[in-house]
């Protein structure tokens, strides 16, 4: 149980003994100024006021109710009716020991036994990922990460466009534009190069454009010679995919294409018209959601064909069948909030029992002349990825040029990608985020890099510890309070369970990435006006064992946001 979540169960508890009732949604939040205490209730303010008492009478009641309960070492009555909660030092020792030993860090298991899908990244076949797909991809992997470090059984699930009509102009652009020794060099770069040559061309010639939907009737009545290029087209673009995946630490439990729903599709239309869901109109089949707010959803085109509607719910439908999931989470830019919405309710009305939640987020762009190797408009992602580890290793060698080179680059690596990670993560998801290289790679700001160095000096300290005791501090160390600023640090270090909770539960990595940064700030004020390796004997093992469980969250936290933590920068 978290810290705010005792201490709710706590205050709600103490109400209930005075109102002779249990009030629902008694929460304690997080103060900032520990004037105030460590943690503030304004559940009096609304009982209150619905009850008819005096705001500030009752949060006196609350706080005189019986002896102060564990963990607790003081109540008092703020303002028009507060309660400021202050904390018991022993109960902090306590438990700031048991996070730093306990495999999930005191992260709530609340999790198990319920799975959920994320359905994130979602390239298109044939095409290179560019930075259009690093937010979804990111965004997701780091969600991801969160359900998981709550117990849930995660299902990462990268649905690739591997359908639809582009595919008939692929295939007679691979046929006539073919280029086989670029193939070799740069497969999916070569596909993407005659897809553009013969989308050009299709646009401009009407026979050809007849060829390529010609094509296209093959491959989805099982032509051997079209199904066999579309099955090259799906080999070359996974493999390609994965490289850059690779280099991101981003893992998927299931990737399925469009395709693989395709069969299901005209059962989801027989559905919609045996519910009365569905009606024609113009040739089309529409599902009227006017009892939404929402405009209607075309399920079938006039010439059969179906859309992202349809090919959506066929898949919730086989998710839920397969594996039963509480919730299934779309990880997508901004633009697709309507379609969303839409196939949701057509979702729901077709009896579907999961939770279905969109997480979009804003577009990312980079200022002009940032970038060098374009492609039109379109920034391919493999150089952007390059170029963080290009820079990252101008900076990791002039602050360590005599780490040796393959280490150097290796930590460049971490420090590059972990950069580009962190400047997305960091920001609210639903922002426009302008990425700079000057801030990303900034070791003095809200930036990875900054957190990654923040991690490599406790690191050091810990070396440097084992080096002059000749063992590694223990983890059954007890702690000591001998400084504020040590108890501010392990203020920081109990809140890190309730933050991971509210991340997830608001699809924010953002709120763990400022957490974070707080946490390196606070650490930061400690370490430059405590003493630590110099203290006196028993306290200077607390010190230094207080340092290691600021390690462990900070890598723990960074980890949940895909990033890695070398033990040097």
């Amino acid at each position: 149980m978290t810290v705010t979540a005792l201490l709710s169960a706590t205050l709600q508890a103490r109400f209930a003994s005075i109102l002779d009732d249990t009030p629902q949604d008694i929460t304690v939040v997080e103060t900032q100024n520990p004037k105030f205490g460590d943690y503030q209730c304004n559940a009096a303010m609304g009982l209150a006021k619905r009850l008819g008492k005096i705001p500030r009478e009752l949060a006196k009641a609350v706080v005189e109710a019986g002896p102060m309960p564990t963990g607790i070492a003081g109540m008092e009555v703020a303002g028009p009716g507060f309660i400021n909660i202050f904390l018991d030092d022993n109960w902090i020792l306590q438990k700031t020991s048991h996070i730093g030993n306990d495999p999930t860090s005191g992260i709530p298991q609340q999790g198990e036994g319920k799975t959920v899908i994320i359905d994130y990244s979602s390239p298109n076949v044939a095409k290179p990922m560019h930075i259009g797909h690093i937010r979804s991809t990111i965004i997701g992997n780091a969600i991801d990460r969160m359900y998981r470090s709550l117990g849930y059984h995660v299902i990462a699930d990268n649905h690739i466009g591997d359908w639809g009509t582009q595919f008939g102009i692929l295939i007679m652009g691979y046929r006539k534009f073919l280029d086989k020794d670029r193939l070799k060099q740069a497969p999916i770069e070569e596909l993407e190069r005659i897809y553009v040559t013969s989308y050009e061309r299709a646009r401009n010639d009407d026979d050809w454009m007849d060829a390529c939907r010609a094509e296209l009737v093959k491959l989805q009545k099982g032509d051997p010679e079209n199904r066999s290029l579309w099955q090259t087209f799906i080999e070359i673009s996974l493999g390609e995919f994965e490289k850059i995946y690779q280099r991101l630490d981003v893992h998927f439990d299931l990737i399925r294409g469009e395709s693989f729903y395709h069969n299901d599709l005209a059962d989801v239309i027989s559905t919609l018209r045996e519910q009365a869901l569905a009606e024609e109109s113009e040739g089309a089949l529409i599902v009227r959601l006017e009892d939404e707010g929402l405009p209607v959803c075309i399920v079938q085109k006039r010439d059969g064909g179906y859309n992202y509607a349809t090919t959506d719910v066929a898949t919730v439908q086989s998710r839920e069948a397969e594996f039963h999931p509480e919730r299934i989470i779309y990880v997508t830019d901004e633009r697709q909030q309507l379609h969303f919405k839409q196939f949701f309710a057509i979702a729901r009305k077709t009896g579907c029992q999961s939770r279905l939640e969109h997480v979009w987020f804003g577009l990312m762009r980079l200022p002009e002349a940032t970038f060098s190797t374009r492609q039109g408009n379109v920034i391919k992602l493999e150089a952007l990825l390059d170029e963080a580890e290009r820079r990252a290793y101008d900076m990791v060698s002039e602050l360590n040029p005599d780490m040796p080179e393959p280490e150097r680059k290796e930590v460049a690596r971490a420090v590059g990608i972990g950069a580009v990670k962190y400047a997305d993560l960091s920001q609210n998801p639903q922002t426009l985020i302008t990425f700079t290289w000057d801030k990303a790679l900034a070791l003095d700001g809200n930036s990875g890099p900054y957190l990654q160095y923040a991690y490599a000096r406790i690191a050091s300290l810990l070396d440097k510890y084992s080096a002059r005791e000749g063992t590694p501090i223990s983890d059954q160390t007890s702690l000591q309070l001998t400084d504020p600023r040590e108890r501010a640090l392990c203020i920081q270090i109990l809140r890190f369970p309730d933050v991971v909770t509210r991340a997830a539960a608001a699809y924010r990595p953002s709120v763990i990435a400022d957490y974070l940064y707080t946490l390196s700030q606070t650490y930061s004020s400690f370490y430059q006006n405590v003493p630590c390796l110099k203290a006196d004997p028993g306290v200077r093992e607390s010190r230094v064992r207080l340092c290691a469980i600021t390690a462990t969250i900070l890598k723990r936290g960074l980890n949940i946001l895909g990033i890695e933590t070398p033990a040097r920068i």
